[in-house]
């Protein structure tokens, strides 16, 4: 049996605006989750402070001038439905570009929102205990459409991030899979990280 199918995660990987993310909290809000953080203690948060998180997070990175702290956003997301217990993942992460023949010693900003494709089955055979990943479809369907719900939203509000950065002789455009509001790219531009790299946001 192959332990390893359905293993991996859907992912959605965005930046918006704090305004366009509390309307993202709005889903988790009708489904009473609790945002945890991923510490020993598991520390909980509310949505406002949730909000709050994203907030600080959102302008560093868009900040004229970079700030002198170094902010993170990353929770542990569980909520029950119907029969289900459910999880999801949220953490911030960063698009690597190249600069000057290596790569920036920054990145940009996103946010992975991710939910395990498979769920752990125990079975027991003549070898013994053992467990395989089935595919969450068909064990969390609840789970899974909720996630796919947030994955439409967030894409509905976003488009691909598009850049250019300076290579040898031309400006060499940039492919993430990352997807960005268009207040979030006007935000974005303007920022330090931005200036400080010449970079040109192309898909305005």
């Amino acid at each position: 049996m192959d332990r390893l199918k359905n293993s991996g995660f859907y992912k959605v990987k965005f930046f918006i605006t704090p305004e366009e993310f509390k309307s993202v909290l709005t889903f988790f809000e009708q489904k009473q989750a609790q945002f945890h953080h991923t510490n020993y203690a598991r520390t909980q948060d509310d949505l406002n402070q949730v909000y709050e998180a994203y907030r600080t997070y959102y302008q560093y990175f868009t900040a004229s001038e970079k700030p002198n702290y170094h902010p993170f956003f990353v929770y542990s997301i569980s909520f029950v439905m119907g029969n289900e217990n459910s999880g999801f993942f949220v953490r911030n992460e960063g698009v690597q570009f190249p600069y000057l023949g290596q790569w920036a010693e920054d990145e940009l900003p996103y946010v992975m929102l991710s939910l395990p494709k498979g769920v752990q089955i125990n079975v027991e055979d003549e070898q013994g205990k053992y467990y395989i990943y089935e595919d969450i479809r068909g064990h969390q369907p609840l789970t899974y459409d909720f996630f796919d719900e947030i994955a439409k939203y967030t894409k509905k509000m976003t488009k691909l991030l598009r850049f250019s950065v300076h290579s040898k002789d031309a400006m060499e455009e940039q492919k993430p899979s990352v997807r960005i509001s268009q207040d979030a790219m006007n935000d974005m531009s303007f920022s330090w990280i931005f200036k400080k790299y010449e970079l040109v946001m192309n898909n305005k």
